[in-house]
């Protein structure tokens, strides 16, 4: 993963609330199947295995965050372990087919969650974090984002 997509995930992380959370987590999982694609098709196979094991362990983190209150959760839970093993078995066979299974399959339950997000209004979980402000100033690929208070103290007060 580039360095700029790991900033974009970062700030969007420190913005969001509990349900954007889990479509940041989603969409970290595709750009780790993208670059184990890219990976794979210019065989680079550490780079792959590694692409392929953080896609796992977004995988685990969907897993993870679970309320199994509900009844959707449980079948979410297996569809969740049916992805692990396809990655699992792309990670031994080194074959594309498993990623663009496991792909189309996560990204059903991803365009769910993105609506399910535009209605959830609640509070961002992170307090405490800089404000960011996109502008009407451009850069060469995209708008430059100012971020407010730079200098005033966000860590812990004793």
């Amino acid at each position: 993963m580039q360095k700029e997509q790991i900033q974009e995930f970062t700030r969007r992380i420190s913005q969001c609330n509990r349900t954007e959370l889990t479509v940041v987590t989603y969409d970290i999982l595709f750009a780790y199947l993208k670059d184990a694609k890219t990976t794979l098709e210019e065989a680079r196979s550490e780079d792959y295995k590694q692409s392929i094991r953080m896609a796992i362990k977004c995988i685990l983190e969907l897993q993870e965050t679970l309320d199994f209150s509900y009844k959707l959760a449980a079948e979410l839970y297996r569809i969740y372990v049916y992805c692990r093993e396809l990655l699992a078995a792309a990670l031994y066979k080194c074959r594309k087919e498993e990623l663009e299974e496991c792909e189309s399959l996560l990204k059903k339950l991803y365009e769910s969650f993105c609506e399910v997000a535009k209605t959830d209004t609640s509070a961002p979980l992170m307090q405490n974090t800089q404000a960011v402000y996109a502008g009407y100033t451009y850069g060469r690929s995209d708008v430059n984002e100012n971020h407010a208070n730079e200098s005033s103290n966000r860590g812990f007060l004793a």
